[in-house]
């Protein structure tokens, strides 16, 4: 697992794909086909390809596909180096999202990214800057920097998910862990990957960003 590869928590996971948790750890145990790692204190971390393994059983279902013939044709296809259906892209609506950066520098290139990608952008350089906006403009998704207020985002992160936001937790450092426990949807580590951020947010949104176009950037 690439230390710059987008972690998905198994709530996001089951949110985006509307497949119910005890449903994907069920699969897991019973087909060993997309088996997620473990974080140290136990919890399941997808990758962005498992999501798309997912995807696929999930659409050979809703097709007439068994469970087990499903996974089945998933793992002939992983074994045969086979690639999947893509995910299907969409240009919605302008949607919000809330940019919790403590670094302005990186908060102007990732806005810049945002807004390209035909985002909303509201933008807060500290917690209580970022609770306000949070509570007053209820944005779809937050980018949460976990080092801003001096490093209490991990906090902030907990605070925002129990309020039911859909947070993806950024940091420089190796907090993977502490983002998913403190409720985080998905984990990535900066430098940032400009494609990996925007699919990250469509994502949560129903979306995909992969396969666009988009040129991908890294930046802090």
């Amino acid at each position: 697992m690439s230390s710059s590869e987008p972690i998905y928590s198994i709530g996001a996971v089951s949110r985006m794909l509307a497949i119910p948790a005890a449903t994907l750890r069920a699969w897991e145990e019973r087909y060993g086909v997309v088996v997620p790692e473990r974080s140290a204190g136990g919890q399941r971390l997808y990758t962005r390809s498992q999501i798309e393994q997912l995807t696929f059983i999930h659409g050979a279902m809703g097709s007439g596909s068994s469970a087990a013939d499903a996974h089945r044709v998933l793992r002939e296809r992983v074994a045969a180096g086979q690639g999947l259906v893509a995910p299907v892209t969409s240009d919605s609506d302008s949607v919000l999202v809330l940019l919790a950066e403590r670094d302005p520098f990186a908060a102007e290139l990732t806005e810049y990214l945002l807004r390209t990608e035909g985002f909303e952008v509201i933008l807060a350089l500290d917690a209580a800057e970022s609770r306000r906006l949070y509570e007053d403009r209820q944005p779809a998704v937050v980018v949460l920097d976990l080092m801003i207020a001096s490093g209490r985002g991990v906090a902030l992160c907990q605070a925002l998910a129990d309020e039911g936001a859909r947070v993806i937790a950024v940091s420089s450092l190796a907090q993977r862990a502490r983002a998913l426990d403190a409720g985080a949807d998905v984990f990535l580590q900066k430098p940032l990957d400009a494609l990996q951020l925007v699919s990250a947010v469509r994502d949560l949104l129903g979306t995909s960003a992969l396969g666009r176009s988009t040129s991908a950037r890294s930046f802090r």
